[in-house]
């Protein structure tokens, strides 16, 4: 089932007792697995198959090498097809958008097939987890961090937002986090997945080939599918647990709550800038990516969060297909791209230079509804 030249690779693995493990490798390792639309077009209709498979009892994912699970999105591979269509003299307008569409419709399909897959999901979240990386782990019913594990939510810095359903799992975390980490895409650790609900379990790295030996020889069965696989990773989870590095949030926590009141984002991006961050390194970066990063997407954080909190699964990626199509139309994702990955200038001519200066209009924009219900490329997604 492999292929020497394949972005992602698939096994199946068959245990002791019979049953088979899906095993789903992305393997572009010197881009940091970055996740690009071949490979979304390869693993979706691979989980479909594994999940119509009766004697697949589960589906481990995880990325090749030592340094990244999926560093997020390939925004250099989307930034090149958007720049091709526009070069369409009949209709740039129509191709560009067209370009954008179709990615991020395939890529929040995919996310929403991981979140609502009917069998258990592993991932194993080792190394760089951002963007898209997220999008794909997030969902997972099994989610695994090891002492590498560095998570981010970056768009900030590029001009976009947290997608991949961030409107979605960046509320289901303790008050003020999921704001918190939109605003500034501070990276976080095991412990901060762990406690923020990005993951479920932590096992170092060296112990994968171990846990794929128990996985081949447990005793899976029908209905108890789940179950077999929670038991396996909470003993893990156990043995382990005294390695599990130092977070920063939940010492941050009642600093948290107090950001998770602010009423505008005018305050928000004011009270985390006027911490004084003199000893906390990981804040004082916190604090110079936002400053950095992009006053619309800071406006487009707290309102897709502001929006999402009262919004089904499906109503968020519904809701995020359309932020996205309109933040590759305005131009700030693209000039994003450009100043970060192309570049690398690292000086972005944003369209404004503070969140004070950003009109309403403009962020009313973003959130306009571009399709009728029924014709919206998301529409068949079941409400959850």
């Amino acid at each position: 089932m492999s292929s020497e030249n394949a972005v992602v690779i698939f096994d199946e693995l068959v245990t002791e007792c019979g049953f088979k493990i899906g095993h789903a490798t992305l393997t572009k390792a010197a881009a940091l697995n970055a996740l690009d639309l071949q490979m979304i077009r390869l693993l979706t209709p691979q989980l479909q198959k594994w999940q119509q498979d009766p004697q697949i009892a589960m589906v481990f994912l995880d990325g090749s090498g030592e340094r990244a699970f999926c560093a997020g999105g390939d925004i250099v591979s989307m930034y090149k097809s958007m720049q091709q269509a526009a070069t369409n003299k009949e209709h740039p307008k129509t191709s560009y958008a067209l370009a954008l569409q179709e990615f991020f419709t395939e890529e929040y399909q995919l996310d929403y097939l991981i979140h609502t897959y009917a069998k258990p999901i592993l991932v194993w979240g080792n190394g760089i987890v951002m963007g898209g990386g997220l999008g794909l782990m997030s969902g997972g019913s099994h989610r695994i961090v090891t002492e590498t594990s560095r998570i981010a939510m970056p768009e900030i810095s590029i001009g976009l937002y947290p997608d991949v359903g961030g409107s979605y799992f960046l509320n289901k975390m303790p008050a003020g986090c999921g704001l918190f980490l939109g605003l500034t895409g501070a990276f976080i650790n095991a412990a901060d997945a762990l406690y923020s609900n990005l993951a479920d379990y932590f096992v170092p790295h060296d112990a994968k080939v171990t846990l794929f030996t128990r996985l081949l020889a447990a005793s899976w069965q029908e209905d108890l599918l789940h179950q077999t696989l929670s038991s396996i990773c909470d003993d893990f989870h156990t043995l382990h647990i005294g390695q599990l590095p130092q977070g920063n949030l939940i010492a941050h926590q009642d600093w948290l709550t107090n950001l998770a009141t602010q009423t505008d984002v005018v305050q928000a991006v004011n009270y985390i800038q006027t911490t004084n961050a003199d000893d906390n390194k990981w804040l004082s970066k916190a604090q110079k990516t936002l400053s950095a990063g992009s006053p619309i997407t800071a406006h487009l954080v707290f309102e897709q969060l502001r929006k999402g909190k009262d919004m089904t699964l499906a109503e968020c990626f519904q809701m995020e297909l359309g932020l996205s199509c309109q933040c590759g139309e305005f131009g700030e994702f693209q000039e994003g791209v450009r100043a970060l990955m192309i570049d690398k200038d690292n000086q972005p001519n944003w369209r404004f230079k503070s969140v004070e200066q950003v009109p309403k209009a403009i962020i009313d924009y973003f959130f306009e509804n571009l399709w009728s219900q029924d014709a919206h490329p998301l529409a068949h997604l079941k409400a959850d």
